[in-house]
Protein backbone atom coordinates (compact mmCIF):
# COMPACT_ATOMS: atom_id res chain seq x y z
CA UNK A 1 0.00 0.00 0.00
CA UNK A 2 2.70 2.34 1.19
CA UNK A 3 4.83 1.40 -2.29
CA UNK A 4 1.18 2.03 -4.55
CA UNK A 5 0.52 5.19 -2.64
CA UNK A 6 4.00 6.70 -3.43
CA UNK A 7 4.18 5.58 -6.95
CA UNK A 8 0.03 7.42 -7.19
CA UNK A 9 2.08 11.19 -5.47
CA UNK A 10 4.51 10.49 -8.17
CA UNK A 11 2.32 10.49 -10.80
CA UNK A 12 0.19 13.16 -9.59
CA UNK A 13 3.56 15.40 -9.33
CA UNK A 14 5.08 14.05 -12.33
CA UNK A 15 1.56 15.07 -14.72
CA UNK A 16 1.60 18.60 -12.65
CA UNK A 17 5.06 19.69 -13.77
CA UNK A 18 4.50 18.49 -17.46
CA UNK A 19 0.98 20.33 -17.11
CA UNK A 20 3.11 23.54 -16.45
CA UNK A 21 5.18 23.45 -19.41
CA UNK A 22 3.18 23.72 -21.67
CA UNK A 23 0.16 25.96 -22.74
CA UNK A 24 -1.89 23.40 -24.80
CA UNK A 25 -1.88 20.93 -22.22
CA UNK A 26 -6.11 19.37 -21.38
CA UNK A 27 -6.08 16.34 -19.04
CA UNK A 28 -6.21 14.23 -22.14
CA UNK A 29 -2.72 15.56 -23.26
CA UNK A 30 -1.77 15.35 -19.69
CA UNK A 31 -2.54 11.36 -19.78
CA UNK A 32 -1.00 10.24 -22.88
CA UNK A 33 2.33 12.27 -22.14
CA UNK A 34 2.03 10.04 -18.80
CA UNK A 35 1.76 6.90 -21.16
CA UNK A 36 4.90 8.08 -23.10
CA UNK A 37 6.77 8.13 -20.37
CA UNK A 38 6.26 5.17 -19.10
CA UNK A 39 6.85 3.76 -22.52
CA UNK A 40 10.46 5.06 -22.32
CA UNK A 41 10.82 4.49 -18.45
CA UNK A 42 10.67 0.44 -19.83
CA UNK A 43 13.15 1.21 -22.48
CA UNK A 44 15.21 2.75 -19.73
CA UNK A 45 15.29 5.86 -21.37
CA UNK A 46 14.03 9.10 -19.23
CA UNK A 47 12.17 11.55 -21.25
CA UNK A 48 10.89 13.75 -18.52
CA UNK A 49 14.17 16.31 -18.40
CA UNK A 50 13.07 16.74 -22.34
CA UNK A 51 9.48 17.53 -21.36
CA UNK A 52 10.15 19.72 -18.01
CA UNK A 53 12.73 21.61 -20.48
CA UNK A 54 12.13 25.45 -20.79
CA UNK A 55 12.16 24.99 -24.74
CA UNK A 56 9.31 22.24 -24.33
CA UNK A 57 5.79 23.03 -25.09
CA UNK A 58 3.19 21.54 -26.98
CA UNK A 59 2.58 22.82 -30.49
CA UNK A 60 -0.80 23.73 -31.17
CA UNK A 61 -3.33 22.42 -34.25
CA UNK A 62 -0.93 19.74 -35.01
CA UNK A 63 -3.57 17.89 -36.53
CA UNK A 64 -4.84 20.79 -38.71
CA UNK A 65 -1.42 21.10 -40.02
CA UNK A 66 -1.75 17.69 -41.33
CA UNK A 67 -4.76 17.95 -42.95
CA UNK A 68 -4.85 21.20 -44.38
CA UNK A 69 -1.44 20.58 -45.85
CA UNK A 70 -1.15 21.58 -50.11
CA UNK A 71 -1.17 18.19 -51.15
CA UNK A 72 -4.14 17.58 -49.39
CA UNK A 73 -5.96 20.78 -50.29
CA UNK A 74 -5.06 21.81 -53.37
CA UNK A 75 -5.90 20.01 -56.81
CA UNK A 76 -4.18 21.92 -59.98
CA UNK A 77 -0.52 21.69 -60.38
CA UNK A 78 -0.58 25.21 -61.61
CA UNK A 79 -1.80 26.64 -57.91
CA UNK A 80 0.91 24.03 -56.20
CA UNK A 81 3.48 25.49 -57.76
CA UNK A 82 2.21 28.64 -57.00
CA UNK A 83 2.62 27.41 -53.23
CA UNK A 84 5.41 26.09 -53.79
CA UNK A 85 7.16 29.17 -54.52
CA UNK A 86 8.48 27.44 -57.91
CA UNK A 87 9.60 30.36 -59.85
CA UNK A 88 11.62 31.87 -57.16
CA UNK A 89 12.99 27.66 -56.78
CA UNK A 90 14.13 28.08 -60.11
CA UNK A 91 15.79 31.16 -60.20
CA UNK A 92 18.10 29.79 -57.54
CA UNK A 93 18.72 26.47 -59.06
CA UNK A 94 21.66 27.61 -61.13
CA UNK A 95 23.42 28.06 -58.55
CA UNK A 96 23.17 25.73 -56.48
CA UNK A 97 24.10 23.52 -59.67
CA UNK A 98 27.53 25.04 -59.61
CA UNK A 99 28.13 25.80 -56.23
CA UNK A 100 27.42 21.08 -55.74
CA UNK A 101 28.40 20.00 -59.01
CA UNK A 102 30.77 17.53 -57.87
CA UNK A 103 28.91 16.26 -54.78
CA UNK A 104 25.91 15.93 -57.28
CA UNK A 105 27.88 13.75 -60.05
CA UNK A 106 29.66 11.90 -56.93
CA UNK A 107 26.03 10.84 -55.48
CA UNK A 108 24.52 10.17 -59.45
CA UNK A 109 27.73 7.79 -59.41
CA UNK A 110 26.85 6.30 -56.53
CA UNK A 111 23.59 5.70 -56.01
CA UNK A 112 22.16 5.74 -59.70
CA UNK A 113 19.93 8.78 -59.45
CA UNK A 114 19.70 11.24 -61.67
CA UNK A 115 21.58 14.58 -60.37
CA UNK A 116 18.88 16.49 -61.48
CA UNK A 117 16.19 14.63 -59.47
CA UNK A 118 17.74 15.00 -56.50
CA UNK A 119 18.18 18.80 -57.23
CA UNK A 120 14.34 18.79 -57.55
CA UNK A 121 13.87 17.57 -54.47
CA UNK A 122 16.31 19.36 -52.18
CA UNK A 123 14.64 22.53 -54.12
CA UNK A 124 11.11 21.29 -53.54
CA UNK A 125 11.61 20.56 -49.47
CA UNK A 126 14.40 23.68 -49.04
CA UNK A 127 14.46 25.83 -51.73
CA UNK A 128 18.25 24.53 -51.70
CA UNK A 129 18.92 24.57 -48.07
CA UNK A 130 17.17 28.34 -47.64
CA UNK A 131 14.82 26.39 -44.85
CA UNK A 132 15.57 23.74 -42.06
CA UNK A 133 12.55 24.28 -40.61
CA UNK A 134 11.08 26.41 -37.65
CA UNK A 135 9.77 23.89 -35.07
CA UNK A 136 11.41 21.17 -33.42
CA UNK A 137 10.55 17.17 -34.26
CA UNK A 138 10.52 16.00 -30.38
CA UNK A 139 8.14 18.76 -29.75
CA UNK A 140 6.33 17.81 -33.14
CA UNK A 141 6.30 14.19 -32.42
CA UNK A 142 4.67 14.52 -28.95
CA UNK A 143 2.31 17.08 -29.60
CA UNK A 144 0.81 14.21 -32.19
CA UNK A 145 0.87 11.86 -29.88
CA UNK A 146 -0.72 13.86 -26.96
CA UNK A 147 -3.31 14.45 -28.86
CA UNK A 148 -3.74 10.46 -30.61
CA UNK A 149 -2.72 11.65 -34.32
CA UNK A 150 -1.36 9.26 -35.53
CA UNK A 151 0.55 8.22 -32.52
CA UNK A 152 1.84 4.92 -33.67
CA UNK A 153 3.87 6.57 -36.27
CA UNK A 154 4.95 9.23 -34.18
CA UNK A 155 5.96 6.82 -30.95
CA UNK A 156 8.18 4.93 -33.52
CA UNK A 157 9.56 8.45 -34.75
CA UNK A 158 10.57 9.52 -31.55
CA UNK A 159 11.94 5.99 -30.75
CA UNK A 160 14.38 6.91 -33.85
CA UNK A 161 15.20 10.17 -33.10
CA UNK A 162 16.65 8.91 -29.33
CA UNK A 163 18.71 6.73 -30.44
CA UNK A 164 19.71 9.03 -33.64
CA UNK A 165 20.64 11.81 -31.26
CA UNK A 166 22.01 9.60 -28.63
CA UNK A 167 24.22 8.18 -31.21
CA UNK A 168 25.25 11.23 -32.63
CA UNK A 169 25.43 13.09 -29.10
CA UNK A 170 22.97 15.83 -29.91
CA UNK A 171 20.61 17.73 -27.93
CA UNK A 172 17.31 17.08 -29.26
CA UNK A 173 15.43 20.30 -28.39
CA UNK A 174 18.04 22.47 -30.32
CA UNK A 175 17.21 20.65 -33.98
CA UNK A 176 14.58 22.09 -36.40
CA UNK A 177 12.64 20.45 -38.11
CA UNK A 178 9.48 20.60 -40.02
CA UNK A 179 5.83 20.20 -38.29
CA UNK A 180 6.25 16.99 -39.48
CA UNK A 181 8.99 16.12 -37.67
CA UNK A 182 11.44 15.67 -40.51
CA UNK A 183 14.96 17.59 -40.44
CA UNK A 184 17.56 19.47 -42.21
CA UNK A 185 17.67 20.20 -45.70
CA UNK A 186 16.57 16.87 -47.36
CA UNK A 187 14.13 16.59 -44.97
CA UNK A 188 14.42 13.18 -43.53
CA UNK A 189 11.86 12.24 -40.53
CA UNK A 190 14.17 9.97 -37.65
CA UNK A 191 13.02 6.45 -39.53
CA UNK A 192 14.93 7.76 -42.87
CA UNK A 193 17.92 9.17 -41.03
CA UNK A 194 18.91 5.89 -39.25
CA UNK A 195 18.97 3.90 -42.65
CA UNK A 196 19.51 6.01 -45.58
CA UNK A 197 22.05 9.00 -43.99
CA UNK A 198 24.79 9.68 -44.84
CA UNK A 199 27.52 11.37 -42.62
CA UNK A 200 27.30 12.96 -39.45
CA UNK A 201 26.69 16.37 -40.20
CA UNK A 202 23.20 17.42 -40.66
CA UNK A 203 23.42 20.41 -41.98
CA UNK A 204 26.47 19.79 -44.80
CA UNK A 205 24.84 20.16 -47.84
CA UNK A 206 26.91 17.26 -49.81
CA UNK A 207 25.43 14.58 -46.78
CA UNK A 208 22.07 15.89 -47.94
CA UNK A 209 22.88 15.67 -51.72
CA UNK A 210 24.11 11.96 -50.70
CA UNK A 211 21.67 11.04 -48.18
CA UNK A 212 18.50 11.45 -51.13
CA UNK A 213 20.62 9.82 -53.51
CA UNK A 214 21.23 6.61 -51.24
CA UNK A 215 17.31 6.78 -50.42
CA UNK A 216 15.99 6.99 -53.63
CA UNK A 217 18.63 4.32 -54.80
CA UNK A 218 16.51 1.88 -52.36
CA UNK A 219 13.28 2.75 -53.17
CA UNK A 220 14.01 2.30 -56.39
CA UNK A 221 15.69 -0.93 -56.10
CA UNK A 222 12.17 -1.85 -54.45
CA UNK A 223 9.70 0.35 -56.99
CA UNK A 224 11.36 -0.17 -60.34
CA UNK A 225 11.61 3.00 -61.22
CA UNK A 226 13.16 6.63 -59.78
CA UNK A 227 9.50 8.03 -60.85
CA UNK A 228 8.22 5.80 -58.20
CA UNK A 229 11.07 6.11 -55.58
CA UNK A 230 10.04 9.48 -55.49
CA UNK A 231 6.23 8.81 -54.30
CA UNK A 232 8.44 6.89 -51.26
CA UNK A 233 9.96 10.40 -50.37
CA UNK A 234 6.19 12.23 -50.39
CA UNK A 235 3.07 10.40 -51.53
CA UNK A 236 1.68 12.79 -53.91
CA UNK A 237 1.26 13.06 -57.44
CA UNK A 238 1.68 16.88 -57.12
CA UNK A 239 4.70 16.22 -55.21
CA UNK A 240 6.47 14.02 -57.64
CA UNK A 241 5.17 16.19 -60.70
CA UNK A 242 6.96 19.09 -58.98
CA UNK A 243 10.20 17.26 -58.33
CA UNK A 244 10.30 15.83 -62.21
CA UNK A 245 9.50 19.39 -63.10
CA UNK A 246 12.36 21.27 -61.64
CA UNK A 247 14.99 18.27 -62.47
CA UNK A 248 13.93 19.04 -66.48
CA UNK A 249 14.60 22.83 -65.34
CA UNK A 250 17.99 21.57 -64.13
CA UNK A 251 18.76 19.42 -67.23
CA UNK A 252 18.04 22.83 -69.47
CA UNK A 253 20.71 24.53 -67.25
CA UNK A 254 23.45 22.46 -68.01
CA UNK A 255 22.82 22.02 -71.77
Amino acid sequence: MYRKSIYILCSIILLFALSATTKASTPESDKNIQKLVEHFNKKGVDIKPFLEDSRFELMTGIKERFTKSAEKTIDSFEDYQRVLGYDNKVSKMGAFITTYAKDLEAAEKEYGIPKEVIVGIIGVESEFGAYSGKYNPFIAYVSMYAVDYRATFALAQLEELLEFTAKNNLDVLSLKSSYAGAMSYAQFIPYSLNRWWVGSDLYHMPNNIMSVGKYLAHFKNITGTTEEAILRYNNSTLYQQAVLSLAKEAEALEK
